[in-house]
């Protein structure tokens, strides 16, 4: 197989350089990482060292960086792409770190909209909602759903809370016995589970 030229290698820093490749790939490495394939400006990286490089070095360490973005907080798809566009990693790289947290369902952009409608509802209007998931990389069909499935949750539970006010339902007041056929009223109308269990615990 055909080797790619070094075009340049730059210093980014005490720890790390940067190497430029024809045909416009570029990676980052660790000095020591540098000298241990011997890269140099003007020479030719074989196709088999690349794919070493990353095997053995791009991949574990995108895949580390990525995974400790997301410890820290909760990222869509687009802004962790952007967080590794910025650490210089190739974009075959990404692809295979996104791919790796979605295996593991730690990145996922629906039930990113969805958290972020149900804490942001009572502050903002829909519009600045919409516009801020926008920004944050979200398709405008998961924010659609997204808004959609969590106001029509609220009216639900607007709903609960009537029926149990005509019964005269009070969780201070109720026992075991009393919770339950309240519950199982509710589930009768068609309510769902996770709505009638939030009302009678938290809102009544």
């Amino acid at each position: 197989m055909p080797g790619m030229l070094i075009t340049q290698i730059a210093e980014l820093d005490k720890k790390r350089i940067h190497i430029f490749l024809e045909g416009g790939k570029s990676f980052v490495l660790y000095r020591g990482e540098g000298r241990k394939y011997s890269l140099q400006e003007g020479e030719e990286l074989s196709q088999e060292q690349y794919e070493e490089i990353c095997n053995d070095i791009l991949i574990k360490r995108a895949r580390k960086r990525t995974m400790h973005l997301l410890e820290k907080m909760d990222r869509t798809e687009s802004q962790l792409r952007e967080k590794l566009w910025q650490g210089f990693y190739p974009e075959d790289i990404i692809d295979d770190a996104i791919d790796y947290v979605k295996g593991f369902h730690y990145l996922d952009d629906v039930r990113y909209a969805h958290n972020y409608v149900r804490n942001q509802k009572d502050k903002k209007s829909q519009r600045k909602i919409w516009m801020e998931l926008m920004k944050k990389g979200i398709e405008k069909e998961t924010i659609a759903q997204a808004l959609e499935e969590e106001y029509q949750q609220e009216k639900e539970q607007d709903l609960i809370l009537k029926w149990i006010e005509k019964k005269n339902y009070s969780s201070e007041k109720a026992d075991l016995k009393e919770k339950q056929r309240m519950y199982q009223f509710l589930m009768r109308k068609g309510f769902q589970s996770d709505d009638i269990l939030h009302v009678l615990d938290y809102l009544t």
